[in-house]
C-alpha cells in the first residue's frame, strides 16, 4: 500500500499563467456578476471543451473564458483562488505571469488589472506564505509594435512587475523579431524570460537566449532534438520551466510516459517543475510533481532536486533564497517518515 501523501513538498513556481488558473465555477460566477452570458451551457460543458488538438485550440477557448474578467475585484478573486490551490499544494513563492494584452485589447486599463492582482499578490505572504512577483507576457502573434506599446504601459507599474516574458503561439513568431523589446526591458531594469521550445524549434530557444538575452526559458523541451544546445543548457546552468501535464494536453507529447523530462535530468539541466495553466490542463503545480513520479519513476531525491531547482531558478533576493532552499532540504517525504517510525 502506498503511503498517504504527507504535506506538499516545499517549491517555488515559475511558470504559470493567473488567466490559465481561471477554473469553470469561478467563470460562471463572475458571468453571473458582471451580467456576462457564456458560449457554454453550463459548469460541466465548459469542462468537456477542453480536449485540445494544439496550443491555438487552447488559446481559442481561453480568450473566450477571459470575457468574464471585467472589475478589479475579479482579477483580485482570480489570484485569491490561485493563491489558495498554490499554498495548499506547497508553493512558497510564485512568479506569476499576466497577458496586459489579453485585457487592455477589451478595452480595460492597464491599472485596474494591475491593481486587481496586486490587492491578492500583497497580502499573499501574510495570508498564504507564498511571496509572490509579477511578469508581464506580450502576446507574440500580436507582433513587435503592439508589443512595445504594451510595454511602455508596464513600465509605468515596474514597482509591482518585475519582469517581462513572451508567449502565445509559438510557430511562425520567432524570438528574435522581440529584440527591440526586450533590449529595452532590459535597460529598465526588468527581469526577461520567454517561451521557446515547447511547439518551436531548437533555435527559438538559442534565438531567445542570444538575441532576447533572457534568463530563464519557459518550456524549452525541444532541446532534446539539439544535442550541442542541451549541453549548453547545462553548462551554463540555463533554467527551464517544463510544464509536462501542459505537454501532454497540448500534444506537444503524446502521453506523460514519453515525456523527455528524464533525458533532461540526464543531462544535467537546471530543470523546474510547473502547471502553466492548471485549470484547462488537469493540475496544478503538485499534482504535476506527484504525475511524473507516477509515470516517469522519479524518486523522492529527484523531486527534491526539482523544487530545489525551482529556488535557485526563481528571483528571489539570496536570503530568501537560501531560507527556502533549506526548507526544501529538510522536508520530509512520507515514505521516509514511515522507515524511521
Amino acid at each position: 500500500m502506498e503511503p498517504a501523501p504527507g504535506p506538499a513538498l516545499p517549491k517555488a513556481e515559475l511558470h504559470v499563467h493567473i488567466e490559465g488558473t481561471l477554473e469553470p465555477e469561478l467563470v460562471f460566477a463572475l458571468a453571473e456578476r458582471n451580467g456576462i452570458r457564456l458560449p457554454f451551457a453550463d459548469v460541466e460543458d465548459l469542462r468537456h471543451r477542453y480536449a485540445f488538438t494544439d496550443l491555438q485550440s487552447f488559446l481559442d477557448l481561453y480568450y473566450a473564458a477571459l470575457a468574464v474578467l471585467v472589475q478589479a475585484g475579479d482579477f483580485t478573486d482570480l489570484a485569491e483562488d490561485y493563491l489558495t490551490r498554490a499554498a495548499a499544494q506547497g508553493v512558497r513563492h510564485a512568479e506569476i505571469f499576466f497577458d496586459p494584452q489579453a485585457h487592455t485589447s477589451r478595452g480595460l486599463p492597464l491599472e485596474l488589472v494591475v491593481d486587481g492582482l496586486w490587492a491578492a499578490l500583497d497580502r499573499s505572504r501574510d495570508r498564504h506564505g507564498v511571496s509572490t512577483a509579477l511578469i508581464a507576457c506580450f502576446l507574440r502573434d500580436r507582433g513587435v509594435q503592439a508589443a512595445q506599446e504594451s510595454l511602455g504601459a508596464v513600465l509605468r507599474h515596474a514597482g509591482k512587475i518585475i519582469g517581462i516574458g513572451l508567449d502565445s503561439a509559438e510557430v511562425g513568431y520567432p524570438p528574435a523579431e522581440f529584440r527591440p523589446v526586450f533590449d529595452r526591458a532590459r535597460a529598465a531594469g526588468l527581469r526577461r524570460v520567454a517561451h521557446a521550445g515547447e511547439e518551436g524549434p531548437p533555435a527559438f530557444i538559442r534565438d531567445a537566449l542570444d538575441v532576447l538575452r533572457v534568463e530563464r526559458i519557459d518550456h524549452g523541451i525541444r532541446c532534446v532534438e539539439d544535442r550541442e544546445l542541451m549541453a549548453r543548457l547545462a553548462a551554463e546552468a540555463v533554467p527551464l520551466t517544463v510544464c509536462p501535464l501542459s505537454n501532454v494536453r497540448l500534444r506537444c507529447v503524446d502521453q506523460l510516459a514519453d515525456h523527455p523530462l528524464p533525458a533532461l535530468l540526464r543531462a544535467g539541466l537546471l530543470v523546474t517543475i510547473n502547471s502553466d495553466d492548471p485549470a484547462y490542463f488537469g493540475g496544478y503545480v503538485e499534482d504535476n510533481f506527484r504525475a511524473v513520479q507516477r509515470e516517469l519513476g522519479l524518486t523522492d531525491e529527484q523531486l527534491r532536486e526539482l523544487a530545489a531547482n525551482s529556488v535557485r531558478a526563481s528571483f528571489l533576493p539570496p536570503e530568501d533564497r537560501d531560507r527556502l532552499l533549506a526548507e526544501v532540504a529538510a522536508h520530509r517525504f512520507p515514505a521516509a517518515e514511515a522507515a524511521t517510525a
